[in-house]
């Protein structure tokens, strides 16, 4: 039996992983699980992710009684934040700096970086500490934004510091002249949230308060995010002892399935030996014709096996899977600037961005094409098997790719706005009061708003479209729910930038800050370029990735209807990873249901191109990807005997 669902409760168990693992199904599991198996205690499932599943795959089954149920909304939870403290963050801001009331509060209203996604941690660590629940379950976001999740603690305290050093003139003033100072209201505020944070902290390296159970799939791609998330959480000193691989194939005679089970068996057996899983146990569950949802979910853990599958019983000579494709869409136009590929966790939104980007050099050898990423979690260079980094990376003629690394961009930008003050200083000493005036000055840009350095990273690419070095764009985006983030941070980060300038301006004769008002200049106007592609249909188009699951159906209603709202077209939807007709009872079962859930995609989205894609082995490398871009797309364009241009019809798949 796993030892995560055996006794002493942890108090706090958190799973996580890449998406489209199966974290929201496992969480769900083990929190029924506990919750029959304690009917006296009282346990909460709780998700973090801001793309929630837990309402979708708890449906209209009812729950026990001892157990709740909760999706946070860390933009409420921020905002709740702002509305209980308002008071005091203006009245710190008010406290002597020789930057007024207005100008510190404005730039307070638009900060509190990172702390939309640490309330929900310092809410779970109150009730773990207060023992609300006996148990809380954790359904994380996928694993790059559950990293920034669990670091965010060092960002509040950095956040705390600024504030800290607009109160620490009035702390000296009143030592000066009262001769003593008492900590009043809001240096107790202040410690606090910092005490609050620190708890959190020892909470979750707690091996006997806390546990983190990794979820993966037996697939190249995940296997590396996950040593990448298993990282991270060593060094973040969180406890982790058992990994959870999910959907391993059966035994049996069809050779669809013998090829599956043959090649989760060889990444497996090469994961093991390379030591990388040394003091983590390992463990499996069976790929199942039918979703995990409701009372279902109880069976979950009946069917744990070995995670390393057994030779085959049923040697078969590899299978060979060509691409198949059914409805391709016309190759994108070539007048398109920037192409959008998005949907849920694990649904294969990269392999589909890199295979279209090697589609589109090869369609138009005239155009520069650059595929970039700006997901925590960059998936681009295992699927290219290519080594990529901050910079264009040449993959071909026409095609080069990149990997954006958003906290080094804002880095470089705080680093170059302290050298400027450094520089300052040294010619403007009469101006300033130190050292409480420096210290504010020099802690500024910590009192951003949370995803300026993923805008940043967008900016940095609008600025090569600006310099004409490239014409078409593809970005493999985040997940759903930080995709829709990203989407609606322009019109914050715009509100901030104006916040920003209009200080620069107003002591303008005071501070002089040359090199980073260009570069905020550069952001501005990049922000205004990226602003009038996403909402223009003839430039932008966001390709909707999405597999044929309930609970990505229901996610793909979510995303279309939000970029409905925010009137970014979306003209193509993919359904990937569909289950070939075999003559196998899992592989005929899960056809059947795959088919149930394409007619609820056909008769939802009646609007939009919809292009199956069916599963096959795991595209690596631009020869794979080459040839599953060639069968994903029909050519766009042609010219019959007459010379007129015309669209070519469906390719049978």
């Amino acid at each position: 039996m796993l030892s995560f669902l055996e006794e002493p409760l942890p108090g706090l168990l958190f799973f996580g992983g890449k998406g489209g693992v199966g974290k929201t199904t496992c969480a769900s599991a083990a929190a029924l699980r506990f919750a029959r198996r304690f009917p006296r205690g009282n346990f909460l499932l709780v998700s973090t992710d801001p793309a929630h599943s837990l309402t979708d795959i708890i449906g209209d089954f009812q729950p026990p009684g001892n157990l709740k149920i909760l999706e946070f909304n860390a933009q409420e939870s921020l905002e709740t934040f702002k509305d209980r403290h308002q008071g005091k963050l203006a009245e710190i801001a008010t406290r002597g700096t020789f930057l007024d009331d207005h100008d510190i509060r404005g730039i307070l209203n638009l900060s509190l970086p990172g702390l939309d996604e640490l309330i929900p941690l310092l809410v779970i660590a109150e009730w773990v500490e207060t023992r609300t629940f006996d148990l809380i379950v954790v359904d994380t976001a996928p694993t790059g934004h559950t990293l920034r999740l669990l670091a965010a603690p060092k960002l509040i305290r950095t956040w705390l510091k600024a504030l800290d050093t607009l109160l620490a003139k009035s702390r000296f003033m009143k030592q000066r002249f009262r001769r003593a100072h008492q900590p009043d209201g809001l240096d107790r505020f202040l410690m606090e949230l910092a005490a609050a944070v620190k708890q959190m902290e020892g909470l979750v390296r707690n091996p006997r308060a806390c546990r983190f159970v990794v979820v993966m799939l037996a697939e190249e791609v995940v296997i590396n995010e996950t040593l990448k998330l298993l990282g991270e959480l060593k060094r973040l000193h969180i406890p982790v002892t058992e990994l959870l691989v999910n959907r391993l194939y059966p035994e049996n005679s069809c050779p669809f399935c013998t090829e599956g089970r043959r090649r989760q068996q060889r990444l497996l057996e090469e994961l093991l030996s390379s030591g990388s899983l040394d003091g983590h146990a390992l463990r499996g569950l069976p790929l199942c014709p039918e979703e995990f949802q409701g009372p279902g979910l109880e069976t979950l853990w009946d069917g744990i096996t070995a995670a390393v599958p057994a030779p085959s019983a049923h040697p078969l000579a590899p299978l060979e899977l060509p691409p198949r494709v059914e409805a391709p869409p016309p190759c994108p136009s070539p007048d398109l600037t920037f192409l959008i590929f998005a949907g849920k966790g694990g649904v294969g939104k990269t392999t589909l961005a890199c295979a279209t980007a090697v589609r589109l050099a090869q369609e138009f050898p005239e155009k520069q094409i650059l595929l970039i990423s700006t997901d925590p979690a960059h998936s681009l260079a295992a699927c290219l098997e290519a080594s990529l980094g901050p910079k264009p990376v040449p993959l071909g003629p026409g095609l080069k790719a990149m990997e954006i690394d958003a906290p080094g961009e804002f880095s470089a930008l705080k680093r170059q706005y302290r050298q400027e003050l450094e520089k300052f200083l040294f010619t403007a000493f009469e101006n300033f009061d130190f050292p409480f005036d420096r210290q504010v000055m020099e802690g500024i840009l910590d009192l951003s708003p949370p995803g300026l350095d993923e805008i940043m990273a967008l900016v940095r690419a609008m600025e090569f479209l600006e310099q004409g070095r490239y014409d078409f764009f593809i970005l493999d985006s985040p997940p759903t729910g930080h995709l829709l983030r990203l989407l609606e941070l322009p019109e914050l980060i715009d509100q901030w930038l104006k916040t920003f300038f209009g200080l620069l301006l107003k002591y303008s004769l005071t501070l002089r800050f040359p090199g980073l008002s260009q570069k905020l200049v550069k952001i501005s106007r990049g922000l205004k370029l990226l602003r009038q592609l996403w909402r223009d249909p003839a430039r932008t188009a966001l390709y909707t990735v999405s597999v044929l699951t309930e609970m990505a159906f229901q996610e793909t209603w979510d995303l279309l209807a939000a970029c409905r709202n925010l009137q970014i077209p979306t003209p193509v939807l993919f359904l990937n990873l569909a289950t070939p007709a075999w003559d196998c009872s899992l592989c005929t079962a899960l056809n059947r249901r795959e088919a149930r859930i394409k007619d609820m995609f056909r008769q939802s989205f009646a609007g939009l191109h919809q292009t199956v894609v069916y599963h096959q082995k795991e595209p690596r490398g631009l020869k794979s990807l080459e040839a599953l871009g060639q069968a994903m797309y029909r050519p766009r364009i042609m010219e019959n005997h007459r010379g007129i241009v015309v669209d070519l019809p469906a390719l049978s798949s």
